[in-house]
C-alpha cells in the first residue's frame, strides 16, 4: 500500500511539473495594434503580416500565450511621417518606423545617405547597422529615448540612374538635370549635372515633359513607376543600398511582457530582417530583369567610374559628421564606425571619406 501510495505521490508530481513548464502559471492574451503609413504594398510591411506576426503566434501557443492583432495599414490609424510619435506616446503598441521620415529625430541614422558608394548588399547594410544599434549608445537611444524598441529591419536596393541617354561614365551627367529627392541632391556635387528636387509620384510625368533627365532611384520602386517607358537606359551607378527603418514595439508595453515573450518577439525581428532582406534582393533583381525584357537598356558602370565619381565629390561624408559633432551628436565616430563595418565585411571602398 505504502509503495502504491509512494507512486501516485510521485505521478502527480510528475503531471503538476509538466504542467508548469509545458505552460507559464499566467497565461494571458494581449491586445496588439501594429501600424504603419504605408499600405502592404510595400515589403516591409507585407513581410510583418506574412513573417513576422505568423512566428510569433506559433511561439507564443507552446507558451499558453496569445496575441490579438489589429492590423491597420496604410494610414488608416497613423501617417507616413506620424509613426515614431505614435509609438511614442502608446497610440498604437507596434509600428514602422521609417528612418528617412524621421531625420530630424534620428539624425544619425542618415550616415548611408552622405557616405554613398557603400554597398550594394542588402544584408550587408542591415547587419552593419544593426551593429552600430549595438555598439553606439547614441545610435541606439535615437529609439529608446522615442520609448521603441527595434525588432526587424529593413533598407532598399541599391540606387541607380534612369535616364533618356546612356551613362557609362560621371562624364555623362555634366550638363544634365537630374531628378533626386532629399540628400540625395549631394551625390551630383562636383558631377556637373543639375540636382532638380523631386519625388517618386512626380518622377514619370517630369522625365515625359523634360523637367529633367533622369532620375536617381531603386530598381525596385523603378519598376512600379514604369520609369523605363520613359528613361530607358539604367546606368548601375550602384550608390548604395540604404537602410529604410525598423519594425518595433512601445518600450513600456515590451518591458511589461513576460521575458519569455520578449524573445519570441525579438527573435521573431531577427527573421523578419534576415526575410525581408532576402525577398527585397530577390524583387530588386527581378524588377531589373523585367525592365530588361520590357526593351530598357542596362548600361555598363565600373568601379572605376564609381571611384572616379565619388572623388569629383566634394567629402560629404566628413561634412555631414561636422554639423552632427555640432549638434554634439557623434558624427565623426558613426561614419567611421559605418565604413568601417563594411571593411571588415570584405566591401572595396571606392572612397575612404573617414581618412582624408
Amino acid at each position: 500500500m505504502k509503495s502504491y501510495k509512494k507512486t501516485i505521490l510521485i505521478f502527480a508530481v510528475a503531471v503538476l511539473t509538466f504542467a508548469l513548464t509545458a505552460f507559464p502559471v499566467a497565461a494571458k492574451t494581449w491586445k496588439i495594434t501594429v501600424a504603419a503609413g504605408h499600405p502592404p504594398i510595400f515589403l516591409f510591411i507585407s513581410t510583418i503580416h506574412d513573417t513576422f506576426i505568423p512566428y510569433v503566434n506559433e511561439h507564443l501557443a507552446p507558451l499558453g500565450h496569445k496575441i490579438e492583432w489589429k492590423e491597420a495599414y496604410g494610414g488608416t490609424v497613423v501617417k507616413i511621417g506620424g509613426e515614431l510619435e505614435a509609438l511614442e506616446s502608446g497610440i498604437v503598441e507596434m509600428c514602422n518606423v521609417g528612418t528617412l521620415f524621421e531625420a530630424a529625430k534620428m539624425p544619425l541614422h542618415s550616415v548611408c545617405f552622405y557616405a554613398p558608394f557603400g554597398s550594394g548588399d542588402l544584408g550587408i547594410i542591415l547587419d552593419n547597422m544593426i551593429e552600430m544599434r549595438n555598439t553606439i549608445p547614441a545610435v541606439r537611444d535615437e529609439w529608446l529615448k522615442h520609448n521603441m524598441v527595434p525588432l526587424g529591419n529593413s533598407c532598399v536596393d541599391p540606387y541607380y540612374i534612369f535616364s533618356k541617354f546612356p551613362i557609362k561614365s560621371v562624364d555623362d551627367v555634366n550638363g544634365r538635370k537630374i531628378g533626386t529627392a532629399g540628400s540625395m541632391a549631394s551625390w551630383l556635387k562636383g558631377t556637373g549635372g543639375t540636382a532638380v528636387a523631386t519625388n517618386l509620384p512626380e518622377a514619370y510625368n517630369s522625365i515625359q515633359l523634360g523637367v529633367f533627365d533622369g532620375y536617381i532611384v531603386f530598381c525596385s520602386a523603378a519598376l512600379g513607376l514604369k520609369l523605363h517607358e520613359v528613361a530607358p537606359y539604367i546606368a548601375p551607378v550602384n550608390f548604395g543600398a540604404m537602410y529604410g527603418g525598423a519594425f518595433g514595439v512601445n518600450k513600456r508595453f515590451f518591458e511589461s511582457l513576460p521575458k519569455e515573450v520578449q524573445k519570441v518577439f525579438i527573435d521573431g525581428g531577427n527573421l523578419y530582417t534576415k526575410k525581408y532582406g532576402e525577398l527585397a534582393t530577390a524583387k530588386a533583381n527581378k524588377a531589373l530583369e523585367i525592365m530588361k525584357k520590357a526593351g530598357a537598356k542596362v548600361t555598363t558602370f565600373p568601379d572605376e567610374e564609381r571611384a572616379k565619381w565619388a572623388n569629383k565629390m566634394p567629402n560629404i561624408a566628413m561634412e555631414w559628421a561636422a554639423s552632427m559633432e555640432k549638434k554634439r551628436l557623434p558624427g565623426k565616430q558613426v561614419v567611421k564606425a559605418y565604413l568601417d563595418g563594411f571593411r571588415k565585411r570584405g566591401v572595396k571602398l571606392v572612397r575612404d571619406w573617414d581618412k582624408e
